[in-house]
């Protein structure tokens, strides 16, 4: 098959996780592979993907090798895959615009972003920079919060003609007017905001729709997030988090069997505590009656290390926008964004989301 060409906005964590575990599981037998949803998805195999450009705007990233900037500073996530050979991809200056909140001055240099003195670049610049690496796939990695930033990067993906994947909570997919644009450039786009492979929002989600099967009605719940990485940092800042605490909301809401009030749940990242780096730790409420209307509840505590934990999601996402350039598939792809991410423009519960990526791959008809 040949090589998928993705670009990536921010060079952190998850950057990090995905390119690592592009190496990771190159040429490894299929009896081998642990974590992955599909290694062969339509012909396309995790190696096939390959990153030609990428954007960032800490000092310590921007004019290095792609293979070499993941490793730097403030990235914490944890390293599975350290032998990468260089990419021969430097890591350019992007748009700061308002992907750096000021809160983060106030922490050490080496747990925040420390700005590039390099010149930012024009749009214009942008997108040539995008047509001449053949990027065909961009992905958004941008901190949350990133409102205009990322909306600079969705116009250039349009005006270099690529599609999208857009991996943060803001809405770009599930908002019309920017995802009918991705259809009149006849580009695919994939979001918003990536669910993670086993996380709060996915355990949350089958928890609640167990509920509804079995008869126990949800009464209150809430989701409570720590964690120690760039993302949680950057979330201290709460005017960033409306669009994260919208998104994760409504990926539990949209599966009950009746919309709880407002009052009666709670989701949402809670604090930044620093030596638990990338590791995410989720304390899960959840409140029902059940026969008889005897009162119940469940409590879990789920821990895992957040960057990994997406990237899985992200190469099988790669692939099927890659599969609709194949196909001449405009616009949304309903099912993929449904299945991978969060805030998709139509929710569908997992099962049918995952019974119709199934059918995608396959090219049958999802309608």
């Amino acid at each position: 098959m040949e090589k998928i060409r993705i670009g990536i906005v921010g060079m952190g964590n998850c950057a990090s996780s995905l390119i690592q575990g592009l190496h990771y599981y190159k040429d490894r037998s299929p009896e081998d592979i642990i974590g992955l949803m599909h290694h062969n998805l339509a012909g396309y195999l995790p190696e096939d993907i390959q990153v030609v450009a990428a954007f960032d705007v800490d000092k310590r990233k921007v004019g290095k090798d792609v293979s070499e900037a993941i490793f730097e500073k403030p990235n914490c996530t944890k390293i599975f895959c350290s032998n990468i050979l260089p990419l021969e991809v430097t890591v350019k200056m992007g748009k700061i615009l308002d992907s750096f909140s000021e809160h983060l001055t106030n922490y050490p240099e080496e747990e925040r972003f420390l700005l590039s003195n390099e010149q930012e670049p024009t749009k214009e610049e942008l997108i040539q920079a995008l047509k001449e690496s053949q990027t065909e796939i961009l992905i958004n990695y941008l901190p949350v919060g990133s409102e205009q930033a990322t909306k600079f990067y969705v116009e250039c993906a349009l005006e270099a003609n690529c599609a999208f994947i857009n991996c943060i909570p803001v809405f770009i997919a599930s908002n019309e007017e920017w995802s009918s644009k991705f259809k009149q450039k006849n580009l695919p786009i994939i979001g918003d905001d990536v669910k993670s492979q086993l996380g709060a929002t996915i355990t949350h989600r089958v928890l609640t729709d167990l509920f509804k099967k079995r008869g126990v009605k949800l009464e209150r719940t809430y989701q409570l997030n720590t964690g120690g990485n760039t993302d949680f940092l950057n979330m201290l800042n709460r005017s960033r988090l409306i669009s994260k605490k919208i998104s994760k909301t409504e990926a539990v809401q949209s599966v009950t069997a009746k919309r709880l009030e407002d009052k009666n749940i709670h989701i949402g990242p809670s604090d930044y505590i620093a030596w638990q780096k990338d590791n995410k730790v989720c304390f899960l409420r959840m409140e029902g009656k059940l026969f008889g209307d005897i009162p119940m509840n469940i409590e879990a505590r789920i821990s895992v290390e957040d960057s990994p934990n997406s990237a899985g999601i992200v190469i099988d996402a790669i692939r099927c926008a890659k599969l609709a350039l194949d196909r001449n598939i405009i616009g949304i792809l309903e099912a993929p964004s449904a299945y991978f991410m969060k805030h998709p423009p139509k929710q569908l519960p997992d099962d049918l989301a995952y019974e119709l990526v199934e059918k995608f791959i396959l090219e049958e008809r999802c309608d």
